[in-house]
């Protein structure tokens, strides 16, 4: 399966979830400070900023070649910022999230269907590959589609493949930020990773 394709079953994937949750779980807690509604309103921003990005012109050049150059390179104190988005994000899909995430979903990939294999995208803080932003893409759907089913107890059927491309992707950036090592130690039995470990 391409990756627009495991991309867009995987967003598929996270509506099916969303369409799952009871009305009095939306304000329930999801993840961290995030309620259950905004933890879908940052997840659903994996599918709108490619449909943003899309909309700009096309940049002459590449500051971050591969999707774990990304995730290398993103800003240490971000956090504030990428949670009030996620806050802002769910209330704005309104009274009827479900609905605006597969609207949201059908655009993105009419877009995507629009566009040449190689065609590079200008991103929050840099240019990438469309191809490898969609990688990145495909992580943040993957694991918070997950974190939205431990919140609510939904259980996702993602596509073939999606989980397999999220975990490769999360090893990577293990491996080129000097924590391969414990990574590795722990995926095979060895040892545990310390409280707090996390890759992004």
């Amino acid at each position: 399966m391409g990756t627009i394709e495991l991309f867009g079953g995987t967003a598929t994937t996270f509506a099916t979830v969303v369409a799952s949750i009871r009305p009095e779980q939306w304000d329930a807690p999801g993840l961290g400070e995030w309620t259950v509604r905004s933890l879908v309103g940052h997840t659903s921003r994996a599918v709108q900023t490619v449909v943003d990005y899309l909309a700009l012109d096309e940049p002459d050049s590449i500051t971050f070649p591969t999707a774990v150059d990304y995730f290398r390179n993103m800003p240490a104190n971000a956090s504030a910022a990428v949670a009030q988005r996620g806050v802002e994000a769910g209330i704005a899909l309104g009274s009827d999230p479900v609905a605006a995430i597969v609207r949201t979903n059908k655009r993105a990939l009419v877009r995507l269907g629009e566009q040449r294999f190689d065609r590079r995208v200008s991103v929050r803080g840099g240019t990438m590959p469309l191809q490898e932003y969609l990688c990145t893409r495909l992580f943040e759907l993957v694991v918070h589609t997950m974190d939205i089913g431990r919140a609510t107890g939904a259980r996702p059927m993602f596509p073939e493949g999606a989980v397999r491309e999220a975990a490769i992707l999360a090893a990577s950036v293990a491996a080129e930020t000097g924590r391969g090592e414990e990574l590795l130690l722990a995926l095979t039995g060895r040892t545990s990773l310390p409280d707090g470990f996390s890759v992004v």
